[in-house]
């Protein structure tokens, strides 16, 4: 893979052999409140939609008072450090990607899927520059190519898949690539001419074409891929059945029946969270079979 060396200080380039270590290291009425003591840690990835700082406090105040606990959001860079994290019992919980929940499917249990636009599912794109005239992926062929995180589903896996079925790879098809850790960096990558094309999350696209329209406006989705389960909120599986995960659960469930609850939902641009079925993620854990195989 040549990898170019990105002016911007948010985007950090990788070499092949430190991609694939990254990925093995890993890719109704509401419920009553639960009588549990103790902080709570509570990990986010770049997952998480917006940083802003009104918007943690909400949900860290909203989980708070549902829970009668303190409660504490830990958002790290990366998504191998939050899963490490969770992983180690330093979490309770944590919003995660699909692709680290897939490869740690033994030892993670599902709580909590976000429902967007009615569904517990969500796409990847493929996008490309407003002056690019790529209509197909096989258009970007000999590119530049924005990834957002060796272990993230819909900003890697999923090209990562696409190519492997092509009997190719990310060195074979693309002139470069390199990661940004962040699906709206990604956007900002290709909307300034810095990538040619990008891999990101459909959900975060979207968002983002009605809250940053602007820079969304000069990039164009090239592809769309199938639906996967979106980026869960998991716990170990020893701490599935107790208290504190139970808790965690209950106060998402609720939070379309709780004004501050509402709001948050609004800004992420969410419905809620339904309990979710593993079997959401069975194809990201083909995909990754076969990126697997390939390697």
């Amino acid at each position: 893979m040549r990898v170019s060396a990105p002016p911007y200080p948010y985007v950090m380039s990788v070499s092949r052999r430190q991609l694939l270590a990254g990925a093995a290291a890993l890719c109704l009425a509401p419920p009553p409140v639960l009588a549990v003591t103790g902080e709570v840690r509570f990990g986010l990835t770049p997952v998480f939609l917006d940083s802003d700082i009104q918007l943690l406090a909400a949900l860290e105040r909203y989980l708070s008072e549902r829970m009668q606990r303190p409660v504490t959001l830990i958002k790290k860079r990366t998504y191998q450090e939050i899963t490490s994290m969770l992983l180690s019992g330093q979490l309770d919980a944590a919003w995660i990607c699909g692709f680290p929940y897939i490869q740690y499917r033994d030892r993670l249990a599902l709580l909590a899927v976000p429902l967007y636009n009615g569904r517990p599912e969500y796409q990847s794109y493929v996008i490309a520059g407003e002056r690019s005239a790529a209509t197909a992926f096989e258009d970007l062929r000999g590119t530049s190519h924005a990834f957002s995180d060796p272990n993230s589903n819909s900003g890697f896996l999923v090209t990562r898949a696409l190519l492997a079925r092509m009997d190719e790879t990310p060195e074979t098809f693309f002139s470069s690539t390199f990661f940004t850790y962040g699906h709206r960096n990604v956007i900002r990558a290709v909307s300034s001419g810095l990538a040619l094309c990008g891999s990101v999350d459909g959900y975060v696209w979207d968002v983002m074409d009605s809250t940053e329209h602007d820079m969304v406006a000069r990039t164009h989705v090239v592809r769309k891929s199938d639906w996967y389960g979106f980026p869960p909120i998991a716990c170990t599986r020893g701490a599935r059945g107790g208290a504190t995960a139970r808790a965690i659960a209950a106060a998402l469930f609720a939070m379309p029946e709780d004004p501050v609850g509402r709001d948050i939902l609004a800004t992420l641009h969410l419905d809620g969270f339904a309990p979710g079925d593993d079997t959401l993620f069975d194809g990201i854990a083909r995909n990754y079979a076969l990126v697997r195989a390939q390697s």
